[in-house]
Order: structure tokens, then sequence, then C-alpha cells
């Protein structure tokens, strides 16, 4: 089945927060920023920027009505800075004026000093510095000093990993309106409407019930919208709060490019150690994750980097300690993967690294070591793992022992265009690390015509939610897709939602979707027996295609008849239902629970061209066994799966976050970021569904497909590094993402520059 959205995206019917009509009378937002990365405030002249025709305030931090705090997890990250810029980017003075251009020249009218600090924009440098946003943290499983001494092999190295811009289509914005009794409508893009409300309730001093948020559909989010939209909702709504008048933001590109946060650069040191058989006996990782001037999402995603740091492997020995590191760069968010790629990079980094030196390919490691069922993963929970069968059907599929052989053949027959092959399992957890955050609600209605109206809250953005939600109620009302409306995301109908994020909004809002439906459903069997020529209490009542079935035999029952009757009896036609993940939970003081659902395995194999004159490269192909479950909705996840694959795939090739050494971004438009395009993508992505029978906990057996297939492009920067390897295997492997062109031909010539 289609996106429910597909005709109005194509007619350009859909409604983003720039499709909203204006009110009259509505004012234009705009900040401006501190353009140090570190320092003083010693001088805000604001009057000329007042002054101006057509602005009609200028806010700084003392105007703000409630608290000066925009921190989801820790209260460490100013709305707007009082005395102490941390970043470039930083908002310092908001400007509300009656059009974009002369909020614009506001701006340029501020006079502002600041006295320069240092500024730290390495991790390493910050952790050597004590900079930390929190204690570090740590999983431990068995025993890595004693091991040692029994391992027959044993590697180190290092490996660092950029960030990635998440480049949505639409950019960060709200829209804030003035509603009756002094209350607040915030339209807003954004994943986590609770936590904007929240967050203007903190700014504004109002209470979180005078805050109203409503959102139809984002254009994109990738996880930059999950906290980072709390700002420019909240700026809007204190505009909306002081001045009594609608405010709106839309960021330009630029501003949301250099004001927001990206992906966390990581760097990571380990140490892994063998015995003769392969077999993985001890593991040792030390984090650095740079997580930008304030803790925004960062230590969750750091905890979900020591959550997937073994990745598809039973490793019995492992010591794993992340490090959030305070550095002067925009805070750093959640981005599609939520720290877990990360942490999966580095251990197959030190495969890579070991397999020459063993006298074996990386695929023979990583086949020898793949987690079984009953196996326990570093922070206590047992595997239910399909990784042996991923790689076994994987096998049966795609012959890797010719392809490998054809790429040494051609590798033997050209001297400067090298082939590389590189296998990548993948294991990733579903569900929020955060026990709490693993809940929904869902309110149905069914009208009197028998049409069906549903709210959850779920934020549609491109994933397909609202569609698989509205599958969801046909298929246990047994109606056409059509008779059922998913409404805009509101605050006032489903209060308290988590975001939409981790890959678990399907499994989420559509089992609360689920509970609702089957309880009315219940209601609607006693108003059947109610009217049926029978006086069978416990007959098997059945609902299909518009009619009802009693004990297997239809009867002249339709469903427009038995809503209508339902309706006349006075049974309700409407439910809100809850649903809470069954048996998560974790112990942060021991380090042990049992945070996932299920989780999600897979098995793929990246094949690369590199042009060894130019440092050029093509993607071959991508060729994949995923373990959908049994899908709701193929279509859909399908290019879910083929858009996180190129996702991955641009974050470990050409998308090249660069900070200058005084935390300026430098690569702050596409004509300075590399993003992939049809050229850049793979010429062939084959995606073969996992055949298992295995019961999960997704919704109607269907596993999240958000996150998990990103990984699968970690693949593809091992690919290139071992076509680097046949062209020259002398130049040392170091493990240094995104591969850029300009790194690939660095490395093919030994540079120690990379």
């Amino acid at each position: 089945m289609r996106s429910i959205d597909i005709h109005d995206h194509v007619k350009g019917r859909s409604i983003y927060l720039d499709d909203i009509p204006l009110i009259q009378g509505t004012l234009f937002a705009r900040v401006f920023t501190s353009n140090v990365a570190h320092g003083r405030i010693i001088k805000l002249d604001i009057s000329k920027a007042r002054d101006l025709e057509g602005v009609h305030k200028v806010l700084i931090s003392s105007d703000i009505t409630g608290i000066n705090q925009i921190g989801g997890i820790i209260d460490d990250e100013p709305l707007m800075a009082e005395n102490i810029v941390d970043f470039i980017g930083m908002p310092i003075a908001l400007v509300l004026a009656d059009s974009e251009s002369i909020a614009r020249k506001a701006c340029k009218l501020i006079d502002c000093k600041i006295e320069a600090f240092e500024e730290i924009t390495d991790p390493r440098i910050a952790y050597e510095k004590g900079a930390l946003i929190i204690p570090s943290k740590k999983f431990i499983l068995g025993d890595t000093e004693s091991t040692w001494s029994s391992c027959s092999h044993i590697f180190e190295g290092k490996a660092d990993i950029n960030g990635q811009e998440h480049l949505y289509i639409e950019t960060q914005g709200a829209y804030a309106q003035p509603v009756e009794g002094g209350k607040i409508k915030v339209y807003s893009s954004t994943q986590g409407p609770t936590a904007v409300q929240r967050a203007v309730a903190k700014v504004t001093g109002m209470e979180m019930h005078s805050i109203e948020v409503d959102v139809t559909r984002i254009g994109g989010g990738f996880g930059g919208k999950e906290d980072q939209a709390n700002a420019w909702a909240a700026l809007c709504a204190l505009g909306t709060h002081i001045t009594g008048r609608p405010v709106k933001y839309s960021l330009s590109r630029e501003e949301d490019i250099y004001m927001t946060g990206k992906r966390h650069p990581y760097s990571a040191d380990f140490k892994i150690g063998f015995d003769n058989k392969l077999k993985i006996l001890a593991y040792e990782v030390t984090f650095f994750q740079n997580a930008g001037a304030a803790a925004d999402l960062s230590p969750a995603v750091l905890e979900r980097t020591l959550f997937h740091c073994t990745n598809a492997y039973f490793i019995p020995n492992v010591n794993a300690i992340a490090h959030c590191c305070k550095t002067n760069l925009p805070p750093n968010t959640a981005f599609r993967g939520f720290g877990g790629p990360q942490g999966m990079f580095v251990i197959e980094c030190a495969i890579a690294i070991a397999a020459p030196k063993l006298n074996c390919k990386a695929s023979d490691i990583q086949k020898a070591n793949l987690i079984t069922t009953g196996d326990v993963f570093p922070y206590g929970q047992l595997a239910e793992s399909e990784a042996e069968t991923s790689w076994q059907q994987f096998e049966d599929r795609f012959d890797l022992k010719k392809m490998q052989q054809d790429v040494d053949q051609f590798n033997k027959e050209n001297i400067h265009l090298k082939k590389g092959l590189a296998v990548q399992p993948i294991c990733f957890g579903i569900s929020f690390t955060k026990t709490l955050m693993n809940q929904a609600r869902s309110l149905v209605h069914i009208y009197t015509d028998g049409s069906v109206g549903i709210t959850t809250g779920a934020v549609e953005m491109g994933q397909g939610v609202n569609t698989k939600i509205a599958q969801v109620a046909a298929h246990i009302f047994s109606l056409p897709i059509d008779k059922i409306r998913i409404y805009s995301t509101n605050t006032t109908r489903i209060a308290n939602t988590s975001p939409s994020a981790a890959s678990a909004t399907a499994d989420l809002n559509g089992k609360a979707t689920l509970m609702a439906c089957e309880a009315i459903k219940e209601r609607l069997k006693k108003v059947v027996i109610s009217i049926a020529d029978t006086k069978e209490q416990n007959s098997d009542i059945e609902i299909r295609d518009g009619l009802v079935f009693l004990d297997s035999l239809e009867t002249k029952i339709t469903w427009q008849e038995l809503i209508s009757k339902a309706f006349e009896q006075r049974v309700s036609l409407s439910e809100h239902a809850h649903y809470a993940t069954p048996d998560v939970h974790f112990d942060w003081s021991k380090g042990k629970g049992h945070p996932f659902s299920y989780h999600v395995y897979g098995t793929s194999v990246t094949q690369v061209t590199v042009d060894c004159i130019r440092g050029n490269y093509e993607i071959d192909f991508v060729k994949v066994v995923h373990d959908y479950g049994q899908s709701m909705n193929p279509m859909i996840d399908l290019g879910q799966i083929e858009g996180g694959i190129v996702q991955g795939i641009g974050w470990m090739t050409c998308e090249d976050v660069f900070y200058d050494e005084k935390g300026k971004l430098r690569s702050n438009a596409l004509s300075t970021y590399k993003i992939p395009d049809i050229y850049a993508a793979p010429k062939e992505i084959d995606i073969i569904p996992l055949i298992t029978d295995k019961e999960n906990l997704a919704i109607l057996q269907s596993k999240a497909v958000g996150e998990p297939p990103l990984m699968y492009g970690l693949g593809t920067y091992f690919a290139i590094e071992n076509a680097i390897q046949s062209f020259n295997p002398t130049v040392p492997r170091r493990m240094n993402a995104p591969y850029t062109p300009e790194k690939v031909l660095l490395a093919l010539y030994g540079s120690k520059d990379l």
C-alpha cells in the first residue's frame, strides 16, 4: 500500500509550517548571534535596531518572563546568552519586526563586543581539561584485565569519526499565535511536541496547559528536530507572550546549518584480543564524544554508543567507557542511529585492523563472532539473535566467495582502478533507552457515518508512520483505508508524548492505536449480539469488508448499521488507549538491564571501485538481507531501508563537517558540504527480507526500519579501505571517517595528513 500522503505531496497540497496562512499582524523573528566561540559579552547596544522603522521589539535575556533555560536533560543551555557565549551562533538577542528583511537589517545594527576566551573544539582536549557534561559511563562484562594473557593476538588502535549535518528539507521553525485567555498556540517543525510545550512553558513562565503545540507533519528530521526545535518555538512564543501578536520564525538554510548541532563526532581508543580460532576474547574501548557547548541529548546518545559498542558480536570480556566532552561548538544532538553507529564503527575498525595481521578477511572474523540466542550483551540483556540466520541467508542468496574472487581478478588486471569489498553485519536495539519514554497514547473516534479519526503522539516526517497507524485501524475494523483519517499531532488531544524517535514511533503509537481499536471492537461485538437473531453470547463475531459475520456466516448487518445501532444504544464509539512497552528496564548503577524490546539484525555486502589517479570512487552495489519481521508495508519499509543506506554512505564518504580551530563552521553551505546525489548513490541496491518465524514485540510483527539500515553504510568505508590496500599494501590503516575523495587520494600514496 502506498503512503496515504503521496497524492497531496505530489500535488503540493501537503501542509508544512510555511504553508500555514499568516494572521494579520504577524511579526517576523530573527536572532542576533555570537560570532565568537567562547567569551564574555562586554557591550550590547540594541538601541539602533530597536529604533529602526518596522521593528517592534528587540528582546534580550533579561526580557525573558520565565526561566532562561531550554535544556532537556540538564539545565545547562540558556535560550539567549546572558554574560557568557559558548559557541558561534549562540542567540544573544531576538528581533521582532514587520518583515523578515527588516528583522535581518535590524540584526546588523546591533552593536555587540565580546571578550574572547580560549575555545575548545577537540573532545580529547576537553577531557584532559576536565570539561565533561556528565560523569563518564561504562559497561563491564567479564574481566578484560585477566583475559589479555590468554589472548594469542592483541591489537590496539585509534578511530576518529566526524559529525553529519541533518540537512532536512524543511528548516527549523515555529509560528506562535495568541489565543483566548492569554494562551498560546504553537505550530512547530518538531519531532517532540511535548518537549516544545515544556520548553515554551519554562521560558514564558506559563503552565503547560496554557500552551498548545500542533504538528501536521514536518519536512524531515533525522533526529535534528527531536530537541533542537525547542529553541525556535520558545523564541516565537516568548515574542507572542510579550507582544500579544503572532510571531513566526523560519530559519534560512544558512542559519540552520551554522546555529544547530550535528551528529556527534567521536574519537576512540581500542584494544582487542583474539585466540587462534579468530574468536574475540577481550575488547576495551574508550569513547570521547564531542557534545558541543551544552548537554542537549548528548548523555542519551552516549549511552546508546555503549549499548552498541559490540555491534552484532558476542565478546565475553568487555570494558567500554564513554566520556561526554564539553566543547565550544553548537550543542550536538540526535541523528538517525543516536550514537549507535559511532559505537559500531569502532568495533568494525578494530576488526579491519586485525584481519590482515591475522592473515584473514574481516568477514572471517565477523562470521566467527556473531552473537547467538542466549549470549549476553555487555549491558546484561540476553540475545534472541537472528545474526547467524541473517548471515546464512545472505550467503545462500549472494555468493560472497565468488564476489571476492571477481574483485581479486579485477584488481590483478587493472593498475589504476581497484575494487574493494566489505561485509557489514548489524544488530540494533529498538526502544528508548530511557525507560519512561517507552509509552504512547492513541485517541480513536468512530463517527456516526462509520468513518474513523485517530490522533496519536506520532509525528509524520516522511517515514510513513501515519500510513502504518491508518493500516492498524483498517486491519482491526476491516475498513478501506480511505475510511481512516489521521489527525495532526496535538498536545491538547494527546498529552505527554514521547518524541518521534528511536525507531519506536510506529511500535508505540501503533500499539496504542491497536488497543483503542480492539476496545471499541469488543463493545461493538456486544451490540451485534443484541441485534442479531441469536441468544448465544459466545458466538464468533467478525467484521470483514464492511459486513458482520456471526459464526463465520454472513449476516445482513453492515458496518454502517452496526455503528448506527451502537450510537442508538449509547455505546461509546471513542477510546483513549495507553501503551507501555513491557519488560524494558535498565539500572545504570549496575550497568545492567533489559533496555530493548527487540533487536533488528541484518547483513550487507558493499563493493566499490576506486580511481587511484584521482581518488574518486563509485559504489557498485550494496546487497542486503534485512530483518523486517513481517512487514506491514513493504513499499514504505523498502524506501526507508534504501534511504538509510544512502544516508549512511554519505556520512562515511562525502559528508565532512569542518570547524576551524576558532570554532567557526567552514562547511556552512551546500557549496562546501557535499551530500550524496544520484551519481553518488550505489548503482544497485538489492534488499532481501530475512525469512524468520520468530515473534517479536513490534506492531503486528513488523520490525522497525527507521535507523538500523543506516549502519549498512559503514561497509562502504571499509570497502574503500580494502580497495586502497589493493593499490598500496604498504599504507597503514588509519581509521578516520568520512573517506572523502581528498582523503582517499592522500591515503593511496601514503600521506600522513589524513
